[in-house]
């Protein structure tokens, strides 16, 4: 039986950690799911029992929440999911406050931030948990991705996006971009990082190319939870290859 099988069977677990995928119903345009079943096979390679659980509008929220993940969509899902999403801000702020882990990709990184006005001018409110702006824009920031990043090393992703994003004090960018755009098209900077928060605009999906960033969500996850972390040993094989193969991708 291999490591994740035998977490997954409960077999000398070291405890079980919750990942709750918000709104794959509706913002889940471009395989950000893939971010939420990587977390899954990695805490089970690294010998924990992973809980995999979605939310979407309506539903009652999991207790108990490690690590939260949220992907991209259009701006009809945006608008779809923001009355619920605002009913929730006071508790993601309380977790998010708290150290708990979490990943944003695209829209709901626009939509954690103070506000995206999209290019008609209608003005969707963020819940405020990262301090960025986004304005809808007429140019469409498209293609691979290289980010250089002091925590992740080389961050490699695929952008889409036509939002552009201005990271204010209260932040701190996820990296500089060595390949493609990022945020917008003026200051060279991709992502942005406030605690245990990682938001970017990179799909790929973006964790099966970049595992330091998956581990990452997992450590801090255990340590919150547990108090420490026990690594494991995950397999690297495909990943390792995949970001080979990115990495030689023209923009």
């Amino acid at each position: 039986m291999s490591p994740a099988e035998a977490a997954e069977a409960g077999n000398q677990s070291k405890g079980s950690l919750r990942v709750v995928q918000l709104y794959p119903r509706d913002m889940n345009i471009y395989g950000d799911w893939g971010n939420a079943l990587v977390l899954q096979r990695r805490i089970a390679w690294h010998g924990y029992t992973p809980e995999l659980l979605e939310y979407n509008v309506g539903d009652p929220f999991p207790e108990d929440v490690d690590i939260i993940v949220g992907g991209g969509g259009q701006d009809s899902g945006q608008l779809v999911i923001q009355d619920d999403l605002q009913a929730r801000a006071g508790h993601l702020k309380e977790l998010a406050e708290d150290g708990a882990p979490m990943l944003v990709i695209c829209g709901l990184y626009q939509l954690f931030g103070r506000f995206f006005k999209t290019r008609t001018g209608a003005v969707i409110p963020g819940i405020g948990i990262l301090d960025v702006e986004t304005h809808g824009t007429d140019e469409r920031l498209i293609g691979n991705v290289k980010v250089s990043t002091t925590e992740f090393g080389e961050v490699l992703g695929y952008e889409n996006h036509s939002g552009q994003t201005t990271l204010g004090s209260g932040v701190r960018p996820l990296g500089t971009v060595a390949k493609g755009t990022g945020n917008n098209s003026n200051d060279g900077e991709e992502g942005a990082r406030y605690r245990n928060i990682v938001a970017s605009y990179l799909h790929g999906s973006l964790l099966p190319k970049n595992p330091a960033i998956a581990d990452f969500l997992i450590r801090t996850a255990a340590e919150r939870k547990f108090g420490s972390f026990s690594p494991g040993s995950p397999d690297d094989t495909y990943a390792v290859l995949a970001r080979e193969h990115a990495g030689r991708r023209p923009r």
